[in-house]
């Protein structure tokens, strides 16, 4: 079997370095991948670009790839997905309008609400003067998001209504997030604890993935500035049984059914952020159609099946004849970032790996290799996860392994993993 993903991310890597672990997979591709990609065995990079479909087609066609799995969610927004089928080539995602759910967060609440699936109050906004009144009407602290793709960095928790006036006139009238912020949608905050519920879906069977939990904030204790994701961990303690009951029936479940009868069925990963307050009731922040980023390196970590038969299965509809084994461990990862992320950054710093330990991978997201050397290419530059027997001893170890990382100026919060230790 030969496997593309498409994607340059640490969940790319991820991916890529699951679906090589199994001895019915002869060959993995990734386009365009990172320099950590094409170090593993079995593992090729390819110098395309993730958003050029023509190129990714011919790519395909040319290896005769039996399955692509697209990882970050542009393409899918764009219609990948629609065009790779058009081609009778098997892909795993969904359609461009399925994609809608993480491509319009407007059209993801509405979606929500019409059918009766649990969310924040919000209302969507064009105009800054309208958008600011309704923050003055409902008060602070409150959520200010851009209605398109923000790379995970769009939404803003205002603690005052200046920092709201602020975030509303920087989207509408600044243009801080190009078309991404030509609407915004203006939200309820929630308290309680935040879990990642992510399932796989064919059109109509759903198999669930491991529970996880991320760390958005860049600094310890979750404070500072929002970013694509500083860490995670696997499984979540705060999903207890009947909390994925209470998920699978009135959140996974409705969204694929209402999908379906909509006339867009939804095929490929389907990822639930949810928050749970201390009644244990939940309610749906936002939808992904893909795997989250950094929760996928620990997910990955844990599955004992093979990723790319079960993507190939889900593609043909054919998902509830797969099942998915798991490690029982906790697996943790830390995201080494370039400092001053998610703002300014410098790339082009050399980087020296350490030897990974048997229950360890370090996965890279933003670097290449130069002249036989690993440098520094994004703002999260690496994820380094471990396996242990519980959060504390996954912590310990990847926060060890970190030490015998040589890089001059990295930034990682050291508290990853500190409300599972607590719980």
């Amino acid at each position: 079997m030969k496997v593309l993903i498409i994607g340059s991310g640490g969940r790319e890597h991820a991916l890529a370095w699951q679906c090589a672990n199994f001895s019915e997979v002869t060959h993995v591709f990734v386009a365009p991948g990172n320099a950590g990609c094409a170090l593993e065995k079995k593992i090729s990079n390819v110098k395309i670009n993730s958003e050029d479909i023509p190129a990714l087609i011919e790519f395909a066609k040319y290896e005769s790839i039996d399955i692509t799995i697209v990882g970050p969610e542009a393409p899918l927004v764009m219609g990948i997905v629609d065009d790779f089928c058009q081609q009778g080539l098997a892909i795993f995602g969904p359609s461009k309008q399925a994609s809608q759910l993480e491509g319009s967060k407007a059209f993801c609440k509405d979606f929500l609400q019409r059918n009766n699936i649990p969310t924040a109050f919000y209302k969507v906004f064009t105009e800054t003067e309208k958008a600011t009144n309704y923050v003055k009407e409902k008060g602070t602290p409150i959520v200010i998001k851009a209605d398109g793709l923000a790379a995970g960095k769009g939404v803003i928790i205002a603690s005052t209504l200046q920092e709201a006036t602020d975030a509303i006139e920087d989207m509408l009238e600044g243009n801080r997030f190009g078309d991404a912020g030509s609407r915004v949608v203006i939200e309820e905050f929630l308290t309680g604890e935040e879990a990642s519920f992510i399932v796989m879906v064919d059109g109509v069977n759903i198999l669930p993935m491991a529970t996880s939990q991320d760390h958005k904030a860049r600094d310890n204790e979750d404070k500072g500035p929002n970013t694509g994701g500083m860490g995670a961990y696997s499984p979540a303690p705060c999903v207890t049984d009947a909390i994925y009951d209470q998920v699978m029936d009135g959140v996974i479940r409705k969204t694929v059914d209402a999908m379906q009868s909509e006339g867009m069925p939804y095929t490929g990963f389907l990822y639930a952020g949810l928050m749970i307050n201390k009644k244990g009731e939940i309610k749906v922040l936002e939808y992904n159609c893909r795997f989250g980023d950094p929760e996928t390196q620990p997910i990955m970590m844990r599955l004992k099946s093979n990723l790319a038969q079960l993507c190939l299965s889900a593609s043909q509809g054919t998902l509830d004849t797969q099942s998915a084994e798991w490690d029982d461990r906790t697996a943790l990862g830390v995201v080494m970032a370039a400092k001053g992320y998610p703002n300014s950054y410098k790339k082009g710093e050399k980087i020296e790996l350490p030897q990974e330990p048997l229950d360890s991978k370090i996965f890279h997201a933003g670097t290449i290799e130069n002249q036989g050397n690993i440098l520094s290419n994004g703002g999260r530059v690496l994820c380094v996860t471990s396996l242990g027997y519980d959060i504390k001893d996954s912590q310990k170890k990847a926060y060890d392994l970190i030490k015998n990382v040589k890089w001059q100026t990295p930034y990682y919060r050291t508290d990853i993993g500190f409300k599972g230790v607590s719980t």
